[in-house]
């Protein structure tokens, strides 16, 4: 927790951008009937409560937070190898004038440097790696990475309704993020360590004072 909380508190360093992820599961559902017609004066479209079940997706969410710039991909899967391309992605494409990524993540199974050596040659894998400083929230304190204030919004913004396809959903997304982007919506995040010591006293081990 203190690592994790350390690392926010650094000064915002173009050369060291301090990026957090996170992921989510997206059940995908149609609609069994028609949309239906709002009655007059109300601007609400109406769904049925029955739906159809057309698999699940999953969405991957990179943010900087000190620079209010997110971006999002859906896939079908969670595999390592899909991971891997996200990392990629983060450092070829988002970030490819970095000296080294800081990254927050919680601890999935998948998270991981060893993804890189699933889906890329070692040379490869190595390369991207050696761009990648790695910063994990504990066990049961994935509340400590700022990714989930992002997909949080994004729940209540953007996913809160059906979503049949993967390219429906992927579309939603991208407006989404696009729209906090060019808004530059940041977090300004303030618990801190001195803080956490304080609140969060009984984690600490007691020292008896042998005086």
């Amino acid at each position: 927790m203190e690592d994790v909380l350390a690392v926010y508190h650094r000064p915002y360093d173009q050369q060291y951008p301090m990026v957090c992820m996170d992921e989510k599961g997206k059940e995908l559902r149609s609609q069994r009937v028609d949309w239906h017609t709002p009655p007059a004066g109300a601007e609400v479209l109406r769904q049925d409560y029955e739906y159809k079940r057309e698999g699940s997706a999953n969405l991957w969410l990179m943010c900087e937070p000190l620079r209010g710039w997110r971006r999002i991909a859906v896939s079908q899967d969670r595999t390592a190898r899909t991971f891997a391309q996200q990392l990629r992605q983060l450092v070829d494409e988002d970030f490819p004038q970095a000296h080294k990524i800081i990254l927050v993540s919680d601890n999935l199974n998948i998270h991981g440097i060893w993804s890189l050596y699933e889906a890329f040659q070692p040379e490869e894998a190595r390369r991207m790696a050696a761009k990648i400083e790695w910063h994990y929230t504990p066990e049961h304190g994935s509340w400590l990475n700022m990714a989930e204030l992002e997909l949080s919004a994004m729940q209540r913004q953007c996913l809160n309704r059906r979503f049949s396809n993967l390219s429906s959903l992927n579309r939603a997304c991208q407006a989404w993020a696009t729209a906090r982007n060019r808004d530059a919506t940041k977090i300004k995040w303030q618990f801190s360590n001195a803080e956490a010591r304080i609140r969060l006293h009984r984690l600490y081990p007691q020292l008896l004072d042998k005086t």
